[in-house]
């Protein structure tokens, strides 16, 4: 395994001392070791991969350095436009140092949504005209390879990182923002109760899990729900086509790394929406799924953002009594949003879907065409 602590300090050692991308759990020591030992000007958790790549154009262009961009496998749809019209040699021709987390590597198990994104990552920078290594226990060659060549001819180059590639970094501990008094799990059980049958959609990551487990947990079918295992930051719009489809209410279970990823089809919820989209956004600042690395959603005014993008009805809820209250109001309202405030945590023992996504699919569109 690669200590982490020696694999950025040959980076900063190589002139290498801006990082920005979207957290990955194969990326979670080096993430915490960048978090550690860089300043906050120097590592921007970026709203989304394509967001990162922009910052590390910038960054060249006006220091003359190239920059290193983290990201999961997945996060390759984001970065296709940003590589190829802006950083490819054919257009700016900007250095990037790419490190990309190996999710759904064929051979190894994983789940559903990372196994046709594991067959297809190195066949799409191969596309694109990537050239990348897959890391190995000789991390220096490894670099000095991929980062002399994007110096030399001014284009991104990647790095593979397969998964236990990076032994565990202890994180100096600080402290925790906490945004609520129940946690996240807590929370969504309350919001099941209310909903009753009216339809769910739920973000990727824990969320979904949790939902599935709370089901479980109260001997409840699957069939109101769709869970959204993949496609961050697209929750909402999932949610709303389903809404134009139909005349239950659809309520929209997000994440505050979800929705700072593609914020802008908020903007389209809120103007478009029919009054049956309902829009609960759970903020605990951070990217827990992957690490827990920070987002930026305690610094910023959500319900404003959401009040601003045309919803009818915005409401904030901390509480188990304000979580009814709110959500008892938007069943009587049109479009609406609620901004909900957890803290961070989710049980060690959290298991995953036992059906698969095309069962949760056939289920969740037998249940709308039932009505």
């Amino acid at each position: 395994m690669i200590d982490s602590v020696k694999f950025y300090e040959y980076l900063i050692n190589h002139d290498l001392d801006f990082f920005t991308g979207v957290p990955d759990s194969l990326l979670k020591e080096l993430c915490s070791c960048i978090k550690d030992k860089s300043d906050q000007k120097h590592n921007i958790i970026a709203a989304n991969e394509g967001n990162a790549v922009g910052l590390a154009a910038g960054y060249y262009l006006s220091t003359g350095k190239m920059g290193v961009v983290y990201l999961q496998n997945s996060g390759e749809g984001n970065i296709v436009n940003p590589l190829m019209s802006l950083a490819d040699p054919k257009v700016y021709s900007i250095p990037i140092l790419l490190i990309i987390g190996w999710r759904g590597e064929p051979g190894i198990r994983d789940e559903p949504q990372h196994i046709k994104q594991g067959e297809v990552t190195l066949k799409l920078l191969e596309t694109m005209g990537v050239e990348y290594r897959i890391l190995s226990d000789d991390f220096e060659n490894d670099l000095n390879y991929l980062v002399d060549l994007a110096k030399k001819d001014n284009k991104p180059t990647a790095l593979i990182i397969r998964k236990g590639s990076f032994s565990k970094y202890l994180s100096i501990k600080e402290e925790e923002t906490v945004m609520g008094e129940l946690l996240r799990e807590e929370a969504l059980e309350i919001i099941l109760k209310e909903l009753g049958n009216d339809l769910v959609v739920s973000t990727t990551g824990k969320e979904s899990r949790e939902v599935f487990e709370l089901r479980e947990k109260h001997y409840q079918g699957h069939q109101f729900d769709f869970l959204t295992v993949g496609s961050m930051g697209h929750t909402s719009s999932i949610a709303l086509g389903v809404a134009i489809g139909t005349k239950r209410n659809v309520w929209c279970l997000d994440g505050d790394g979800s929705f700072l990823m593609h914020m802008g089809s908020l903007a389209i919820a809120g103007v478009n929406a029919p009054c049956n989209f309902k829009y609960i956004i759970n903020n605990n600042a951070a990217h827990e799924s992957v690490g827990g690395q920070p987002t930026v959603s305690d610094r910023i005014d959500i319900k404003a953002i959401l009040k601003a993008c045309g919803f009818s009805s915005t409401y904030e809820a901390r509480t188990k009594q304000e979580i009814c209250d709110s959500i008892q109001k938007m069943k009587k309202e049109g479009k609406s949003a609620l901004v909900l405030y957890t803290k961070q945590g989710s049980r060690a023992n959290l298991g995953r879907p036992t059906t698969t996504p095309i069962e949760n699919k056939i289920s969740f569109m037998k249940e709308i065409k039932r009505h």
